[in-house]
């Protein structure tokens, strides 16, 4: 079993920064792609960014493309989520995941996530206007 420990929401106004960090308690073939979703009140799922760790290929939706930025320190085991240029309508609870590779290609990055199995417990994000 894999533990997922996101940190580093909060409030801020619109325009500015946060950086989202995952720690994961360790790596193994069902942790090849990690990501981030968000659910905001009233709403589904839905994926922001992940990354394929072993050849470090990323994606994005596309209303955070050019805003938000994923990476991930190996020898920390550790997914980050670098967010500028916030908005209102990026106020909600951020949830990591972890899946196999084949996550990231799948149709669920873009929705609920289902094909990943870990997820942490969420932090939340709020941007006033």
């Amino acid at each position: 079993q894999v533990q997922m420990v996101e940190s580093g929401g909060g409030s801020v106004q619109a325009g500015g920064s946060l950086r989202l960090s995952c720690v994961a308690s360790a790596v193994n073939y069902f942790t090849r792609c990690m990501g981030w979703f968000r659910q905001a009140p009233g709403k589904g799922r839905e994926g922001v960014a992940h990354i394929a760790t072993i050849s470090s290929t990323t994606f994005y939706a596309d209303s955070v493309k050019g805003r938000f930025t994923i990476s991930r320190d190996g020898a920390k085991n550790t997914l980050y989520l670098q967010m500028n240029s916030l908005k209102p309508e990026d106020s909600a609870m951020y949830y990591c995941a972890a899946g196999p590779l084949t996550a990231c290609y799948s149709d669920s990055v873009r929705s609920g996530g289902s094909d990943f199995g870990y997820w942490g417990q969420g932090t939340q994000v709020t941007v006033s206007s």
